[in-house]
């Protein structure tokens, strides 16, 4: 049973190259009506892309917020909602990376390996201002740092060497037609050859 927001509208998913994506998001200040549909909504528009991680700037909105709803290593599922993230990565001989795919609903369609340290945690406050925590390994982990880099102006593409920067965007205009421009809100062009290894956050 889902603890996320429910009866959201599905917003058009905001792609790499708007400005909003590349710059640090403000911080959020009011707690009020506006907050609770932006998440609402953000937790349909998720939900819709079949995604397992969704910040504000994916839909449009200037602020440091993100949704989740993502199994961990071990299979079980961890959702929530993140105001003004903090993250916190191991460091020295704590720090592993996970050289995993990564794929992001603001780049439809396209994967690329991607190192992330192998455990995440983060810290903020929920869409009603009380403190929360979340960590986690595998998926979860990478997630929870996408989804915080997201609130930082940072795309995971801003991660990757030239070479794999240029095959994923190359990927993704291969796919572009798939994916109409208000893309969930109008679904995808259906491929039978059509498959995600990987859910994109």
């Amino acid at each position: 049973m889902s603890t996320l927001p429910a009866n959201g509208s599905v917003r058009p998913i905001t792609r790499w190259g708007a400005d909003v994506m590349h710059r640090l998001n403000q911080p959020v200040t009011d707690f009020g009506g506006a907050l609770q549909t932006l998440v609402a909504d953000m937790v349909a528009t998720m939900n819709a892309a079949e995604g397992v991680g969704l910040a504000a700037n994916q839909v449009g909105v200037d602020l440091q917020v993100f949704v989740f709803d993502c199994p961990d290593k071990d299979g079980n599922r961890v959702q929530g909602v993140v105001c003004n993230p903090v993250i916190e990565l191991p460091e020295g001989k704590d720090r592993r990376l996970d050289e995993g795919d990564e794929g992001c609903l603001s780049l439809p369609g396209a994967f690329t390996k991607c190192a992330r340290p192998d455990f995440a945690r983060v810290t903020g406050v929920d869409q009603h201002g009380e403190p929360v925590v979340f960590e986690g390994t595998g998926l979860l982990a990478r997630c929870l740092q996408h989804e915080t880099d997201h609130t930082q102006g940072t795309v995971f593409g801003d991660r990757l060497s030239r070479k794999y920067r240029k095959r994923l965007f190359a990927e993704a205009e291969d796919l572009a037609p798939d994916y109409p421009s208000d893309w969930p809100v109008s679904p995808m062009v259906e491929h039978e050859d059509h498959h995600e290894e990987t859910p994109a956050t």
